[in-house]
């Protein structure tokens, strides 16, 4: 569900119940099992903090990623997360060699906002972002009129897709909310391409 109110961004896309609930609820049940899920330490405001969430960074072995001030070395593939992988290119007709895995324990967990547009990712990404778990509500502002704001209510199943430039035009986020009490797992596909050398790496 989107809200009507603004004019959505032409380069999102939102597939409500793309996954079958009966194939979401095991995928669900084999990440919480299977995935070793971590707290990620980020910096932010010049300290080191531990991000409201849990997660796990997840990829092909030389798909390294920096985000946060922080530089993260991808687990295996699971065998659940490389098959949403192979039904996830064949449908949206993309690659993907990684995938951040965010778990938000509860409506306290939450994402603040941000743009995913680290130079690994490329000038326009492709990101497909696959909700599970609790219906959560995520949020898009433009970087140059922040007053201009979309909202998506993703729910368990539901996929989308950020591509072209909408990591350089918008931010988004995943805000706390009393309301919420059950886990939502989202899985960010990306594909990292390799960049020059950069200082301070």
């Amino acid at each position: 569900m989107s809200n009507p109110e603004k004019p959505l961004p032409a380069d999102v896309q939102h597939l409500p119940t793309w996954l079958p609930s009966a194939h979401a609820d095991t995928l669900m049940d084999a990440l919480l099992a299977r995935v070793p899920w971590d707290v990620h330490r980020i910096r932010m405001f010049g300290r080191w903090l531990d991000s409201p969430r849990l997660s796990c960074w997840m990829g092909d072995a030389d798909a390294h990623y920096r985000y946060s001030g922080a530089d993260f070395l991808p687990h295996p593939w699971t065998p659940a997360v490389l098959a949403v992988r192979e039904q996830l290119q064949q449908a949206v007709d993309g690659r993907f060699n990684s995938v951040l895995l965010n778990r938000y324990r509860d409506g306290r967990d939450s994402m603040g906002w941000h743009s995913d547009d680290e130079p690994e990712l490329g000038a326009t990404p492709l990101i497909a972002s696959l909700s599970l778990g609790a219906s959560r509500r995520f949020l898009l502002r433009r970087r140059d009129d922040p007053a201009q704001k979309a909202e998506y209510l993703l729910g368990h199943g539901d996929l989308l897709l950020m591509r072209g430039q909408c990591q350089r035009d918008y931010q988004h986020a995943l805000p706390k909310t009393a309301r919420v009490c059950d886990e939502r797992i989202n899985l960010t596909f990306r594909q990292i391409v390799a960049v020059p050398h950069r200082a301070g790496r």
